[in-house]
């Protein structure tokens, strides 16, 4: 029989509601998983945002102060998914209260908030999921065994994009997103932080790159209230965009591959356009996140003129089967947060990780920072 797990989760905007939700599916999806997790508290600064909240989701308290749930002996587990400012201070507080955590990306603002939460969570002993959830898609880890498998023989170039359209509109409010004090970096720690891991997780260690980065909305109006997700703002008083609405990134692998990344959170037209093409020798694999159940596969020996199969992944690819029973049949975003919620409390009952850790944060936010300071310096970075 399961054991219960008292969780809470800090910060009850949209991904905070992402995560209560894959909380709470985790019985449907995984009925035989040693732990279950149980809604304990839910910690948001907004008035009344708690309470519903807990009318929503069935949790026992609530509290507007996150110290609160460090505190509390009911709390084992805690999902971490306040604006980014926060997360080292939460982050490391939790762990140091014997808390194990499931953190979003891209923890903290710099690669020493990440560092400083990743050491926290070793010396406590505790357990650190980050949420990186694109590596979970089923076909993203068959790509990667594919490639693994030297199906696509020795990987020359991967191009990995992340366009959307959500920072498009010239009346999106000046959100704690822009600012840097609060958000830090804008569409590197956004978006990016995923395409940087999703290059890692296809084609290992990234050991030097160059960026260019630039502003195209440069001002936006201060919302006059309270906002959840990308909220319009109009009126209000006009303030600096203070962190980048795009990048543009060369990438060398230590494999000798070579790499492109390109982030925008103002591309009209494109929504969610996320999506990878690596390239080798013999072969190449194609992904893009709107149609996240397919993989463009390209291999054998032919080389000129050799076809583009589409395979739709199954029962047999990653955690499919945990969803649905047969090939073609569509998973979603949201089931990807329920794979991740498994891999964190499975972590927990096994005391080992599963998926991505604090140390995959780590790297992904040392290779941000190379962005930042290539783009500032306009040279290549080397990563250490």
């Amino acid at each position: 029989m399961a054991s219960t797990l008292g969780v809470a989760v800090v910060g009850f905007g949209w991904m905070g509601r992402v995560h209560t939700q894959a909380y709470a599916r985790i019985p449907h999806h995984y009925p035989h998983l040693a732990v279950r997790p149980q809604l304990i508290t839910v910690a948001e600064e907004v008035p009344g945002r708690a309470e519903e909240a807990a009318a929503q989701f069935g949790f026992t308290s609530t509290t507007r102060d996150w110290r609160e749930v460090a505190k509390d002996p009911r709390v084992q587990a805690v999902s971490i998914t306040a604006p980014n400012f926060l997360h080292r201070e939460i982050g490391v507080a939790m762990a140091e209260a014997g808390k194990h955590i499931w953190i979003e990306k891209p923890v903290g603002l710099t690669t020493e908030d990440a560092r400083a939460v990743a050491d926290a969570v070793t010396k406590a002993g505790v357990q650190g999921t980050v949420g990186f959830n694109y590596r979970n898609a089923p076909a993203v880890e068959t790509a990667r065994d594919l490639i693994a498998a030297g199906e696509l023989g020795t990987v020359t170039h991967v191009r990995v994009r992340l366009f959307s359209d959500y920072a498009a509109h010239p009346d999106g409010a000046l959100t704690w997103r822009y600012e840097k004090e609060r958000g830090g970096s804008g569409v590197l720690g956004d978006l990016a932080s995923h395409g940087a891991d999703l290059a890692r997780f296809l084609l290992g260690d990234i050991t030097s790159l160059t960026a260019d980065t630039a502003v195209f909305i440069p001002e936006r109006a201060r919302p006059t209230g309270a906002t959840s997700g990308h909220t319009l703002a109009t009126g209000g008083e006009l303030g600096p965009v203070e962190n980048e609405d795009y990048v543009n990134c060369l990438l060398r692998f230590a494999s000798g591959a070579r790499g492109v990344l390109e982030a925008c959170r103002v591309s009209v037209g494109e929504q969610n356009n996320y999506g990878f093409e690596v390239h080798g020798t013999k072969g190449a694999v194609f992904w893009d996140f709107r149609r996240m159940n397919e993989l463009g596969v390209s291999r054998g020996t032919t080389y000129q003129d050799q076809p583009v199969s589409t395979v739709y992944v199954g029962p047999n690819d990653g955690e499919y089967a945990a969803f649905q029973p047969g090939a073609a049949t569509s998973m979603g975003y949201d089931d990807l947060k329920v794979i991740e919620a498994h891999r964190f409390l499975r972590s927990i009952a096994e005391g080992t990780p599963h998926g991505a850790t604090l140390a995959d944060a780590v790297h992904s936010a040392s290779v941000l920072d190379a962005m930042a300071r290539s783009a500032e310096q306009g040279t290549w970075v080397n990563l250490a």
